[in-house]
């Protein structure tokens, strides 16, 4: 399956995010269709050192057993810890050129939030660009001002070829309209961890 495709409904997960088992959400998530998952184990409440390790030992393996891409969100020791199938760095984080020498063969994935960051981005080194916020989020205490589906459109015509997958503040009303404007794929965290109805929610995604 292409990157592109995979990209399609990219699920992002800690278990600060998770009101029930992290473990079951992804079991689930998987079973109704996501594409895509990225173990973020960040903020408030966040396991750390061997506890995160463990779980993230956990998730990997059913990703692995489901063929489904396994990304990192921005730790290069545990990608390596993980064997990840990818990472995923913000603006703030390693530049993608030392995380791209690190990992040759790896998925490398880079946040690209306005032009600024743009200009300062070399997208050469990179398999795909996460734009946004599209919305309002509150799942990042830090999370820039949202920026709309303006955003893809704009990068879509400046990058025809680049996998581009929007994300901040997507959910299953507005998720349509984030694959309209030209991106490949919606990354959500809340949108499936705080479902009622996972299966429900990932089909509508």
């Amino acid at each position: 399956m292409s990157l592109r495709k995979q990209l399609r409904k990219y699920f992002i997960m800690g278990s600060q995010n998770c009101d029930r088992d992290p473990v079951e959400t992804l079991r689930e998530a998987i079973s109704a269709g996501i594409t895509a998952f990225q173990y973020r184990e960040k903020g408030d409440g966040a396991l750390t050192g061997k506890t995160k390790l463990e779980l993230g030992k956990m998730l990997r393996e059913i990703c692995a057993a489901h063929q489904v891409p396994f990304i990192v969100n921005d730790d290069i020791e545990l990608v390596e810890q993980l064997q990840a199938d990818g990472i995923h760095v913000g603006q703030e984080d390693l530049s993608v050129r030392e995380v791209r020498q690190m990992f040759p063969d790896k998925i490398v994935g880079l946040s690209v939030s306005n032009i600024h960051e743009l200009k300062q981005s070399p997208l050469s080194f990179v398999d795909y660009i996460g734009a946004g916020p599209m919305y309002d989020t509150s799942t990042k205490s830090d999370a820039k001002s949202a920026v709309g589906v303006q955003w893809i459109q704009f990068l879509r015509m400046q990058f025809p070829d680049l996998p581009i997958v929007g994300i901040g503040g997507i959910n299953t009303q507005n998720a349509s309209l984030v694959i309209q404007a030209g991106a490949d794929g919606v990354s959500v965290i809340s949108a499936i961890t705080k479902a009622p109805n996972i299966k429900y929610a990932v089909t509508k995604l």
